[in-house]
């Protein structure tokens, strides 16, 4: 079982997907004129007013956040480790590489979701990659398929890798066992998922922005004790990414290769920009300006945030403890990342790293979790016993994830992440003319000093494609 896991790992990641996420990347980068960079301060300027919402959304920021519980998890404290133990320093590199050009395709695929987005039974937004692949390419099965791998990576595997990094943060910090700690955490993740989305996005907004600062505050403090390196260890980031360091900090035996699937493997993991989760979040969103393109700038800041910055200090945490210079046995993952802590603020480190890692991780259960039950919705049109049956499917998983081993673990989220990725890209690449116009449109206003605001009765060509009532203006 291994080996074909192995295999089919081998086969998506090598073959398939890192062309693939690479080049659709690359591909809205240059169409949309480098969005990233052109309209950078304006991914800021859109959070002014973004505490905004309505019966039927949830605000931007709330979306926002909601989008990065999911997001800061395992994929910043774990996933950076994993990368830099696997792949070298190098992978570093091609993690901001997939990061600054999935802006671009993050910014496609949330404005897609909201543009398509459709109201449940209880009169709340739902929306994302199966609705647009339903509605706009009138591909419903296409949505099926997608909605399947959804679940079966966000509502299951994904929440399983969470929870196996919290315990085994909790037992290097505190010896706890991972029996009880995965029993205290299918409770807690209980208690907030039953409260549906709105809950889950209520916790989301209050947690994951204080736990980020108080991570980036240590991280900044660490980096100025240890300012004198930074420049070595980015010239090691940057050599080692393609192959020009032969042996420095642990890269020993390296190549361009493995650190370039590394760092893409690890860097979708963790921004998740082309895989088609982030839009789950952003279509539930009420955008403010009332625009299907201000959600693609308010999730474009998300992959900013979450690989650039956390990802990038986390990297840096490791790196200048120099833990990566001497033999570690089979240490990796979390624990690495518990260590590099503790060499530079003491033992109180690994403890700080436990803490961390179970808000992180936690608030990722559950936006996945929200993930999973928007796109269950799709297939089943609000079947209250479904919806209860999967609710404890996915609670199982989590205790399953906390007694798990670590590499399987990572090797299945790797495949059902890919398969994702991959029906995602197809369908936004077909939609990709649509997401273009409205970008257009969008900054067309902007540039004559309107506040944006989408009109469907400009777009003829979708009328029948948009839910009704979704867009229609409101009278003054």
């Amino acid at each position: 079982m291994t080996d074909l896991i192995n295999f089919i790992n081998n086969i998506l990641w090598r073959s398939v997907l890192i062309y693939l996420l690479l080049g659709v990347g690359i591909y809205f980068t240059l169409r949309t004129r480098f969005i990233q960079l052109r309209h950078f301060s304006h991914m800021f300027s859109v959070l002014k007013n973004s505490t905004k919402s309505d019966s039927a959304g949830i605000s931007s920021f709330q979306a926002l956040c909601t989008s990065l519980a999911a997001r800061v998890g395992t994929g910043n404290l774990t996933g950076v480790a994993i990368a830099l133990t696997a792949g070298g320093p190098g992978a570093i590199f091609w993690m901001w590489v997939v990061a600054f050009i999935g802006m671009a395709t993050s910014f496609i695929e949330s404005t897609l979701a909201q543009l398509y987005k459709t109201k449940d039974n209880n009169g709340n937004y739902r929306g994302g990659p199966a609705y647009y692949m339903e509605k706009g390419l009138g591909m419903r099965w296409m949505g099926v398929l997608f909605s399947i791998f959804l679940i079966i990576a966000f509502g299951l595997v994904f929440n399983a890798v969470q929870a196996n990094s919290i315990a085994q943060a909790s037992a290097v910090a505190f010896n706890f066992n991972p029996t009880y700690v995965g029993m205290a955490l299918v409770m807690l993740s209980g208690v907030v998922i039953f409260g549906g989305i709105r809950s889950i996005a209520r916790v989301a907004e209050k947690v994951v922005p204080l736990m980020a600062v108080i991570y980036l505050l240590l991280a900044l403090w660490i980096i100025a004790q240890n300012i004198e390196h930074m420049p070595a260890i980015l010239a090691l980031i940057v050599k080692s990414a393609f192959g020009l360091q032969e042996a420095a900090a642990g890269a020993v035996g390296y190549g361009i290769s493995q650190a370039m699937t590394q760092g893409v493997q690890r860097g979708l993991f963790s921004n998740e920009a082309g895989m088609g989760s982030a839009p789950n979040a952003a279509a539930s969103a009420t955008p403010y300006p009332p625009h299907p393109a201000s959600q693609g700038y308010v999730q474009m800041l998300g992959v900013f945030i979450d690989t650039i910055v956390i990802c990038s200090a986390t990297a840096a945490i490791i790196l200048s403890s120099g833990v990566l210079d001497h033999p570690q046995g089979h240490i990796s993952g979390i624990e690495l990342t518990q260590r590099a802590l503790s060499s530079a603020v003491g033992d109180w480190g690994s403890t700080f790293v436990a803490v961390a890692i179970f808000f992180f991780a936690f608030t990722s259960i559950i936006a996945n979790y929200a993930y999973a039950e928007s796109n269950l919705i799709f297939l089943e049109r609000n079947h209250p016993a479904g919806l209860l049956a999967f609710r404890c499917v996915a609670l199982g998983m989590v205790m399953f994830g906390s007694l798990a081993e670590l590499p399987m673990v990572w090797r299945l989220a790797d495949i059902s992440m890919a398969l994702m990725a991959i029906t995602n890209l197809t369908a936004i690449l077909l939609l990709s003319g649509v997401a273009f116009k409205l970008a257009r449109d969008y900054n067309q206003q902007r540039s004559i000093g309107k506040l944006p605001t989408f009109d469907a009765t400009y777009y003829p060509e979708l009328q029948t494609q948009l839910e009704p009532g979704i867009w229609e203006r409101k009278k003054p």
